[in-house]
C-alpha cells in the first residue's frame, strides 16, 4: 500500500533525515520517500498503516502533517 503525506515544516535535508527515520520505524512500513521541494513524504508498506500513527511519528519528530491520501 502507498500513502502520500503532506508535511510542513521542513526546511533542509536534516529535516527530511528525520521524518524518513520516523515513518522508517512504523510497523509494516518498507520503504519511505521525502521530498523537501514538495513538502511531503509518501511511504510504502506490506499493509494499512493507521493516519494516526502516522501523525504521531511526524508530530514527534517535530514537524506537522496536513494531508494523508
Amino acid at each position: 500500500m502507498k500513502k502520500k503525506i503532506s508535511i510542513e515544516g521542513m526546511s533542509c535535508q536534516h529535516c527530511v533525515h528525520h521524518v524518513k527515520e520516523a515513518l522508517g520505524e512504523l510497523e509494516g512500513v518498507k520503504a519511505v520517500r521525502v521530498s523537501l521541494d514538495a513538502k511531503s513524504a509518501e511511504i510504502e508498506s506490506d499493509g494499512e498503516v493507521e493516519d494516526a500513527k502516522i501523525r504521531a511519528a511526524i508530530d514527534e519528530a517535530g514537524y506537522e502533517v496536513t494531508g494523508i491520501q
